[in-house]
């Protein structure tokens, strides 16, 4: 577009007065020069290390997080494992020295039971008798194993605290625990640790163990 100088100073788009003051143009005034465009604005302080443009005073690079304050470039860290939880087993084997310290009579200690393992599940391990007609399906199922053990005889519960907790159900025989004389009553719950001894019916014993995780 052609423009007109103004005799004050202003550039006017008009050849007669300029369009700005009014003031008279004289047609012997040399046209002003059109402004050279502006250079496009470069960003500043480009990312040193992705050479990203830098969002006006942000302290992190958007592309790659380079921190421009400390100069340093985010590390990932890997999580911390959490360890896995101790895992329960229990042996069970008949145990002459609870058999004879209990003196049933009528009944010999057996001679062809052989000791066994059985893994320790939470929530809870029911121990007794199996019978399918009194809907009995204990985890440490003892029908084969000693007679004078209930159909349901003692229960082992996982408290929120990881601890094992040994109940007697209302057995016949009672639930005794180590070498305590006296029985847990029933509803009556203990605390076990590695290596408690549960003793049930007339000569089974049931030993806790822990196995740590690796």
């Amino acid at each position: 577009m052609t423009t007109y100088a103004c005799p004050k100073g202003h550039t006017s788009s008009t050849d007669d007065f300029c369009d700005e003051c009014g003031a008279k143009i004289s047609a012997s005034s040399p046209a002003a020069p059109l402004a050279a465009p502006a250079a496009p604005a470069t960003a500043a302080n480009p990312c040193p290390h992705c050479g990203a443009p830098r969002a006006g005073s942000g302290r992190f690079c958007e592309d790659c997080g380079f921190d421009h304050q400390t100069g340093k470039i985010p590390v990932l860290t890997a999580p911390v494992a959490t360890p896995a939880p101790a895992t329960w087993t229990a042996s069970i084997e008949p145990d002459r020295e609870y058999f004879e310290a209990n003196a049933i009579e009528g009944v010999s200690f057996p001679a062809a039971v052989s000791p066994r393992t059985v893994a320790v599940v939470p929530p809870q391990i029911r121990i007794g008798r199996g019978s399918s007609s009194k809907g009995t399906a204990p985890e440490i199922d003892l029908k084969d194993d000693d007679p004078g053990v209930s159909h349901n005889h003692a229960l082992l519960t996982l408290s929120v605290d990881g601890v094992w907790l040994l109940s007697d159900l209302g057995s016949t025989n009672g639930t005794y625990l180590n070498d305590e004389q006296k029985p847990l009553t029933a509803g009556q719950s203990r605390a076990l640790t590695e290596g408690d001894r549960v003793h049930v019916g007339a000569w089974t014993t049931i030993t806790l163990h822990r196995t740590s995780p690796i």
